[in-house]
């Protein structure tokens, strides 16, 4: 059975259907095509890719793609860096925290002492701490059709997206990203919601007043769009709207675009991003890991022929080695433990803590810690410690393998069962009988600002016995540790960011090889502490595309095709052409028919025949004629022999001058122009249109009808 012949349409026009309108309609086209490919691609006017930037943050980022009529939103993380600015929540009655006095302007205009408070030098707010939410202003959020999640950091601003801005479109992401950030959300809710503050500071965004605060108030970006936390109830709402997905999965929106999540290697279920139509793809990279930890390897093939590669969410810590401050993290506990003081390390209630305690487990024997209490402190820590040992699917192979011994693929699990590990949902009931020192206490939140570690840090602060261990690389210890000065206890800074770094990230692109690279602008130059270290940025060819917050890119790619199906039908009537060997073109009249961002040639629709007419005619009427279709010209018209063939028919006098598309020929004694140009030929003849037909003769000598 031959192969139905199909062809690439060549004319420049497509009807554009919005996807609120059911993306319906039809064309009647007409053009000509080279039989290449089983699908035909359509030829459109080029259409622009567009990014916002709605996040400052690079780990935390939140990008809108505009891409083939969809509206895709990357990420939405939450600056949680802002809550450094404010004082801290204690659990019970703070003497320390409720004299500190109140700010008062040097000139004394400007009295602020209900809102902020001094303490050791700096300012801070009196009030509940707030979140540098998403940019809303840049773009209409309600027209985001889809949301796609990275990772269970990466999803904290997901309420004040989806509950606040008409968005009624669907979130993608893996199991392990849903359920581990609907208990990141839940502790952040329970922290805010049992120390709640009647005083809500307002005066202090004022952009006069906060022009002349002290730092770094001074200095905080858009404060007048930070948002106190959502509820429970708004949580719930918002990951109703999360759809699962497993990696490699493909999943279509609109008949446009197919997503899919692949491994990043970071966390459990985090995942990069293809993005991907007929002829274009753009990849997604946000919180990637190469080193060989507990979640699933990083894909990193599937990221190979990309038109646009995304990459945010790099280390914060690009010159700190991971194992390098493991081991500084153990040294440092046994030497506290040893001299009869207690150990405070803030975390988060997953992630890291998984590493930690695996490393604990096969640390404290060695270091005769046997009998030293480990607590993890926080509203979901049996959830947490559960959740890792049951998506087995999505760690490691040799922590799958585990599974089917079976063995539970975390140690922590032995931990618990020899009472080494103690879990609470806070410092109140259970805890504040069981608890004895010296010992080690994980808990959150790593901001210092709220969570069970303030009440640690007003308890133990004053003894210089106990350390306070940083291991979570969002925020400054400095900063997180202002309020609490001055402060006896030692403090430690081993931040463990398992991200891609610099040097990794320049092999990753080196091996994919996409044709453009979009990224933050923090990535494009050394910190600023480091100015020299030019070691310590994306140095790429060409030079990658940055970005900042409320940035708008257009991406250097243009989309030019579009795919096009053909009926059986209307590909039988095709009678293609040889032009040259291998290639063959062919005319073809149909109806270019859309919906749901598919196109299909159907063939035209006969016109339904006349009923007979009750009177009788005296003459039979003759059907109409259709007329035949003009013939169309294929090839190009060579300028010499051109040239010879005008000298056979007496036409000498010729001047050829060479444009940027072509020459031009000036016949000087017929007072004539020729324009001789890729997509056309054009005579200029005045008042001869003897000599115009016999001109057009002889182009047409040159090239090939179909």
């Amino acid at each position: 059975m031959a192969k139905k012949p199909s062809v690439y349409l060549l004319w420049g026009q497509q009807r554009t259907n919005d996807r609120k309108t059911k993306r319906r309609g039809s064309n009647r086209v007409r053009g000509c095509g080279v039989s290449k490919a089983y699908c035909p691609k359509l030829q459109i006017n080029r259409i622009k890719m567009k990014l916002y930037c709605l996040s400052g943050h690079p780990t935390l980022p939140c990008n809108v793609l505009k891409f083939k009529s969809t509206t895709i939103m990357l990420d939405c993380g939450l600056d949680t860096t802002s809550v450094l600015n404010f004082l801290p929540l204690p659990l019970v009655h703070s003497a320390r925290l409720s004299k500190l006095p109140g700010w008062i302007s040097k000139d004394g205009t400007v009295n602020l002492e209900k809102e902020l408070k001094e303490c050791a030098g700096r300012v801070f707010v009196d009030s509940q701490p707030e979140f540098c939410v998403p940019e809303r202003e840049l773009l209409d959020l309600s027209t985001i059709d889809v949301i796609l999640i990275s990772n269970y950091h990466c999803m904290m601003a997901l309420p004040y997206i989806t509950e606040h801005t008409g968005f009624t479109g669907t979130v993608y992401a893996t199991e392990p990203t849903l359920q581990i950030g609907r208990l990141l959300m839940e502790e952040l809710v329970n922290f805010m919601e049992r120390v709640p503050k009647a005083q809500s500071a307002t005066c202090w965004k004022n952009k006069e007043i906060q022009r002349i605060l002290p730092g770094p108030l001074k200095d905080a970006v858009d404060v007048w769009i930070w948002k106190r936390c959502y509820s429970m109830q708004e949580v719930n709402s918002a990951l109703s709207k999360v759809q699962l997905v497993g990696y490699s999965q493909k999943v279509e929106l609109f008949g446009a675009v197919q997503v899919s999540p692949l491994s990043s290697g970071y966390s459990l279920g985090s995942s990069n991003w293809i993005i991907q139509s007929h002829h274009e793809k753009v990849s997604y990279v946000s919180g990637s890991s190469l080193l060989t930890t507990h979640p699933q390897p990083m894909d990193q093939s599937s990221l190979k022929n990309s038109d646009v590669l995304i990459l945010t969410g790099l280390t914060q810590m690009p010159t700190a080695n991971p194992d390098g401050m493991l081991g500084e993290f153990c040294s440092n506990l046994a030497m506290t433990i040893r001299a009869g003081g207690n150990v405070l390390v803030p975390c988060y209630s997953s992630g890291v803590i998984y590493d930690l305690l695996e490393c604990l487990y096969q640390f404290i024997d060695s270091a005769n810690l046997g009998t030293t209490p480990f607590y993890f402190i926080s509203p979901v820590a049996n959830s947490s410690l559960e959740f890792s040992q049951i998506f087995a699917e999505w760690l490691c192979h040799n922590k799958q393998s585990k599974v089917y011994l079976p063995e539970p693929p975390f140690p922590h699990a032995e931990l618990i069962q020899t009472n080494k590990l103690k879990h609470y949902p806070s410092i109140h009931g259970d805890f504040s009988s069981e608890f004895r020192q010296p010992c080690v206490v994980f808990t959150g939140h790593p901001s210092l600002r709220f969570g069970d570690v303030v009440h640690f840090m007003e308890l133990w602060g004053k003894s210089s016995l106990n350390t306070i261990i940083f291991t979570e690389p969002d925020f400054s210890y400095l900063d997180a540790l202002a309020p609490y000065q001055p402060l006896a206890m030692k403090c430690v800074y081993c931040p463990i960011d398992t991200r891609l770094n610099f040097h990794q990230v320049s092999k990753l692109l080196k091996e994919v090889q996409p044709l453009h690279v979009v990224c933050p602008e923090h990535y494009t130059q050394p910190p600023a502490t480091q100015s020299h270290r030019s070691d310590l940025m994306l140095e790429l060819q060409p030079p990658p595309m940055p970005y900042r917050r409320c940035s708008v890119l257009n991406l250097p790619f243009r989309r030019r095709y579009e795919r096009v199906y053909i009926l059986p039908e209307l590909a039988n009537s095709l009678v293609p052409s040889e032009i040259k060997p291998g290639i063959s073109v062919a005319t073809v009249s149909a109806v270019l028919h859309s919906k749901d961002n598919k196109h299909t040639l159907q063939s035209i629709p006969k016109p339904p025949p006349v009923p007979p007419s009750k009177k009788r005619k005296r003459v039979m009427e003759e059907p109409p004629v259709t007329p035949a279709p003009k013939p169309l010209l294929s090839g190009a018209v060579p300028l010499e022999a051109f040239l010879t063939t005008l000298q056979k028919h007496g036409i000498t006098e010729v001047k050829v001058e060479e444009t940027a598309d072509g020459h031009i020929l000036h016949l000087q004694a017929e007072d004539t122009l020729i324009q001789l140009e890729e997509d056309g030929t054009h005579i200029v003849c005045d008042n001869n249109e003897p000599l115009r037909t016999t001109l057009r003769d002889l182009v047409l000598r040159f090239l090939q009808k179909l």
